[in-house]
Parts: structure tokens; sequence; C-alpha cells
């Protein structure tokens, strides 16, 4: 192994460490917390070692959110692969969801509440984040009816989603009825 690709090793390992200090310290004490100085004293770096990776708290909260909507891709896809039929599907795809939501609040807040500076439905919206919507899509594009266009239903859905997931941990919604809520939503589609 050449210097360079040692130093691109170490540079690159230096960066998942710091992403997954912020995760960790968001999800225990949340993003408030999360400040360039204490992520440098956590990893032991000096800030400018930091900078160096990051230029501040919404580029770190960005990884965040990337790395996040990468792992909700693969729970999503995890969760309907072993689904039989559309209804089973959209179910589990719903749970899934909202189960992400509720064990990964700091991720899922930088994936949807917080400003890391991606861009969502545009050109240049980063690869995790469309395939975050393609895991959504897959399972709710052959439900989403005669002359309704999937991707359009997939977003209303995914909005339906998003706002449980959000009113329930604000403890706007009592938890005890998550299910009737998933059963509820679903139970209403036109699915054969």
């Amino acid at each position: 192994m050449s210097v360079q690709e040692r130093k691109q090793r170490e540079r690159a390992d230096r960066e998942r460490l710091i992403v997954a200090t912020a995760r960790e310290l968001a999800e225990q004490q949340g993003w408030d917390a999360v400040t360039t100085r204490r992520l440098a004293e956590r990893i032991e770096y000096s800030q400018p070692v930091l900078y160096s990776h990051f230029r501040g708290k919404r580029e770190i909260i960005g990884a965040v959110a990337l790395e996040g909507a990468a792992e909700m891709a693969a729970a999503l896809r995890a969760a309907t692969s072993a689904a039989d039929g559309p209804r089973t599907r959209v179910t589990a795809l719903a749970r899934a969801y909202l189960d992400f939501a509720e064990r990964n609040p700091a991720v899922y807040d930088a994936i949807f509440q917080l400003d890391g500076g991606l861009a969502f439905a545009k050109e240049d919206t980063p690869e995790p984040l469309k395939d975050a919507f393609a895991a959504l899509l897959e399972s709710l594009d052959e439900v989403a009816g005669d002359g309704v266009h999937p991707g359009l239903f997939t977003e209303v859905f995914w909005a339906a989603l998003h706002g449980l997931a959000t009113l329930t941990r604000a403890g706007r919604l009592p938890p005890v009825d998550a299910e009737r809520r998933v059963e509820l939503l679903v139970g209403r589609l036109a699915i054969v």
C-alpha cells in the first residue's frame, strides 16, 4: 500500500469516526449537543482536523442523513422482501418506516427535519436519498391505482407515514394506537 493510499484510508476512517460520533451524540443528547468542539474532544482530534473533513455542523448533519437514508432503504427492502402480496408488502413497508423513525430519532431528524445542505426531489439529489424514495416506490408502485402516477402516490403515502412518525414522536398521537393507524392507512388503499 502506498503512502497516499494509506493517507486516504486514514482520512476515510477519521470521517467515519466523526459521523459515527456525531450520530451517537445526537441520539443520546439531541442535535443541539453536537458541536464541533464537543466532537473534536470525543474523537480526540483538534477542531482544525474536524474542519478539514466537514465545513461545519450542517455538513455533518448531511453526512448522517445520507448514511441514515441508506440504512432506511435497506430496512424497507428487507421488510418488504419477505412479504407475500401487495397488502402485506405495503403493511410491512409502513411498519418498517415507522420503526426506523422510532429507533433512530436523531438520524430521522437529520434526514427529514434538519438542514444538512442536501437537495431533495431535484436533479442533484444525492443517490442515498433517491434510493430511499425508490425503496418506498418499489412497494407502492403496484398499488397506486389506475390513472395515478406511482411517484405522486408514493409522495402522498410517504407524507402520511412521515406525519404519523412525527406526530407520534412529539406526543401528539398516542403510541398505543400505532398499529391501528397502519392498518387504517393500508386498509383504505384499493389493493386487490
